[in-house]
């Protein structure tokens, strides 16, 4: 499978793929963080069958279910560790908040170990990191303390 990548100009990036399958699948990225999937005819190219708007939260929680290598468990002296990626979405009562009033290591025993921002990669993020929607965590810890950090960020 290639991808093709197409600048453009004022909008963002659009993606196409051709499936094993023969489907060809679009993904337009715009600057906004917003994104589109299209769906096209196998006999026509150019004709899109269905177009379907992404926030830039929905984007995310979408790659992350289709993610072909989502973060396995590392099995580390008996003890069970998985890496997760959690996002702060715009729900979250912790945007634009210090990462350290989370809590996340006292409260779950999992740690953040980078931030990932449309624009960088902030490793070993301190206390005092502020979070910020769109960001996703890196996170390492059993799979319940990963799970109990979910809901914290998540606001639950």
């Amino acid at each position: 499978m290639s991808t093709r990548r197409t600048t453009l100009p004022g909008v963002g990036t659009q993606y196409d793929f051709v499936t094993d399958g023969g489907q060809h699948i679009s993904v337009v990225a715009h600057k906004d963080g917003r994104r589109f999937l299209g769906f096209y005819d196998r006999d026509d190219p150019d004709a899109c069958l269905l177009s379907v708007p992404l926030t830039p939260d929905e984007a995310t929680a979408l790659s992350h279910l289709i993610d072909a290598e989502p973060g396995h468990a590392v099995r580390t002296d008996g003890v069970d560790l998985v890496t997760e990626h959690i996002p702060v979405t715009g729900k979250s009562p912790y945007v634009g908040r210090p990462l350290g009033d989370t809590r996340a290591r006292t409260r779950t025993g999992a740690s953040v170990v980078a931030v990932l921002r449309r624009t960088a990669v902030t490793p070993s993020p301190g206390p005092d990191f502020r979070l910020s929607v769109g960001d996703t965590l890196v996170v390492v810890g059993t799979r319940e303390g990963a799970d109990a950090l979910a809901g914290i960020i998540a606001g639950g």
